[in-house]
């Protein structure tokens, strides 16, 4: 089935329970630019390759490309988060269900942002969506766990393989470069950073972008009285809208997290950025083609944490990997629970 732009503004205008979703789903991705794209640029800023103003301006244009070009070349990851759950064969009260959804990954979502601890939207999104299917279908059976071991792949997949690809790509770079003049590879690896960096955006805006476009496919079938996305392709349009929203709210930026990510955690020198960033892209990048949804946080801090280990493991925080951590251990009954409650609440009033 085919959907044009004009079809789904007059659904929009028509239907006051899609408008909201709509409007709740951009502001998702306003939000994940906010707070989670910024940890692509980390540790460009950190080890000052770029102002912060300019390191943002550039993740938020990587970031719109990420989202559009990747989207058309390979839409797996977006099928898996429309398959993971299912909300019932009530397409209204399903709707009305992931308005609910995407409420909690919002009020989440910016609570933890105000104390500039990254969150993983990742974990946000599909902790909301099976809260709210969980409680429309009164149990586990509005999860798919075909779909859903996915995420447990994608969870171990960000934290080894970016951990192991960083410690693996720094390894060989510290190797080769040991001998060279250390002022002229330095000035090679600040220019190469801002490539890595912008790598990094552009695989970030593929997976995240792709996570959201997903829930707003979701609920435009919901709208149409359709159980599920299958048989529906992705226009161009919502990838179009999807890249510039998420753009958007990178541009508005997120200083507080770039901080605690690229310059806290671990003290990284320029040819370490590169690796971290060049690690973090290529994990998202297989990630992306296999169809794994997974953390960006999770990845590039991993592989930060790997770069670190090159040297000695004394070299990592380790304080602000446990907050880190905690933060995102909670994100899935913290977020899961807050969904399933405004689920409930939203069926026993609009249902």
């Amino acid at each position: 089935m085919e959907l044009t732009f004009i079809n789904f503004w007059q659904e929009v205008v028509r239907n006051p329970v899609l408008f909201i979703t709509v409007v709740l789903t951009l502001g998702v991705i306003f939000v994940n630019g906010w707070t989670d794209a910024p940890n692509a640029i980390a540790t460009c800023v950190a080890t000052r390759c770029m102002p912060v103003r300019a390191a943002i301006l550039m993740s938020a244009g990587f970031n719109f490309l990420g989202v559009f070009v990747m989207t058309q070349i390979n839409s797996s990851v977006a099928s898996t988060i429309s398959n993971m759950v299912d909300f019932g064969e009530h397409t209204n009260e399903a709707l009305i269900a992931l308005c609910a959804a995407l409420l909690s990954i919002v009020i989440y979502s910016t609570a933890a942002s105000f104390f500039g601890i990254p969150t993983s939207e990742s974990h946000s999104l599909i902790a909301g969506l099976s809260g709210a299917a969980i409680a429309i279908q009164q149990g586990v059976g509005g999860i798919n766990f075909d779909e859903w071991v996915k995420v447990l792949y994608g969870l171990v997949l960000s934290l080894i393989l970016g951990f192991a690809t960083g410690w693996v790509v720094c390894k060989i770079i510290t190797v080769v470069c040991q001998s060279m003049d250390r002022r002229k590879t330095n000035r090679f690896f600040g220019g190469a950073q801002i490539a890595g960096a912008a790598a990094m955006s552009f695989m970030h805006g593929a997976q995240d972008g792709q996570k959201f476009i997903g829930v707003l496919f979701l609920g435009i079938a919901f709208s149409g009285g359709h159980t599920s996305v299958s048989g529906m392709e992705i226009p161009v349009w919502l990838m179009l809208v999807c890249s510039v929203v998420m753009a958007v709210g990178t541009s508005v930026g997120g200083e507080k997290i770039i901080k605690s990510v690229g310059m806290n955690m671990v003290k990284l020198e320029r040819y370490q950025g590169f690796s971290a960033d060049i690690a973090g892209a290529v994990c998202l990048l297989y990630s992306s083609l296999m169809g794994v949804p997974v953390s960006t946080t999770h990845t590039k801090t991993s592989a930060i944490m790997g770069v670190g280990a090159v040297k000695r493991l004394s070299a990592i925080n380790f304080g602000v990997v446990k907050d880190m951590m905690l933060t995102w251990i909670f994100t899935f009954p913290g977020c899961g629970l807050i969904s399933f409650c405004m689920a409930k609440i939203f069926m026993y009033i609009f249902g």
